[in-house]
């Protein structure tokens, strides 16, 4: 598959972020929550690259180890995402039938709010934390996936190949799993490819609010937070955390659109 100069971007910055992510602990110079009153606000040296914040902890080992948390939750949220709108999407639309007419409506309702209120509600319900917040968005956002599921499985439920397997006695559920379920994915991904940054964004949103992760513990949104009082006099303390949420899901934007444009370009995205 030949790529294109900003799909080759994207791929780039996402491997060297996950690359990353998974080698924080071994990257971080300093302990990302360890104080240090007397050298905070520390400008940018050699003992630390980013400066220091306003207790003193090191930017860029707290960014480090923050890439871990701040990815993974995205990652892990959209994987509930896609188990539950697969799951009741291809229920939906291999049941048909009443069962159909109740899950349909009931995306009906979830798609009738805007997500981020939405989420913000469930928050309420299921109370603060990165566990509540991953729940919380992936319960806000399945629906549109629930649905896509349904006009794919749809699409295809007729088909002379599922006709012959049902003929020769193969179950409905091995037939969803072996005949179904791999086209509707390959679809899907290519939706959670252009997802994933929306996703993230909606954590550290959370976060930043002081709904998700809670300081000390870095994550991007929480770094945000603490350093929007310091904006006017230490302003890279805020943009540090900014522009890796920016990178992030710049190229998870430009892997998604190539993905699409490789494998379905006139599939359009709801939402």
């Amino acid at each position: 598959m030949k790529l294109t100069i900003s799909a080759y971007i994207g791929l780039t910055v996402f491997v060297m972020l996950l690359a990353v992510a998974v080698l924080a602990p071994w990257i971080a110079p300093y302990d990302p929550s360890a104080i240090n009153l007397p050298n905070r606000l520390a400008p940018i040296s050699i003992d630390h690259w980013l400066g220091t914040d306003h207790l003193g902890r090191d930017v860029f080992s707290r960014l480090v180890m923050a890439s871990t948390i701040s990815l993974g939750a995205a990652f892990v949220t959209l994987v509930l995402m896609l188990v539950i709108g697969v799951g009741l999407g291809g229920l939906a639309g291999y049941a048909g039938g009443r069962t159909e007419q109740v899950i349909m409506r009931t995306c009906d309702v979830f798609m009738t709010f805007p997500t981020v209120v939405l989420a913000l509600f469930m928050v309420a319900i299921l109370g603060t934390g990165l566990t509540n917040v991953i729940i919380a968005i992936a319960i806000t956002h399945w629906a549109w996936y629930a649905r896509i599921t349904r006009s794919l499985v749809l699409s295809i439920r007729h088909s002379d190949y599922l006709k012959a397997a049902k003929l020769s006695g193969v179950p409905a559920w091995i037939r969803f799993r072996r005949h179904i379920l791999p086209s509707v994915l390959v679809q899907l991904l290519v939706l959670a490819s252009l997802d994933i940054g929306h996703v993230m964004l909606h954590v550290s949103g959370l976060s930043f609010l002081g709904l998700g992760v809670q300081s000390p513990t870095p994550e991007w949104g929480v770094m945000i937070n603490d350093a929007r009082q310091f904006i006017w006099s230490s302003p890279l303390l805020i943009i540090w955390p900014g522009l890796a949420i920016l990178l992030s899901v710049l190229s998870f934007n430009l892997m998604g659109d190539a993905l699409r444009d490789k494998l379905d370009p006139n599939l359009e995205h709801e939402g």
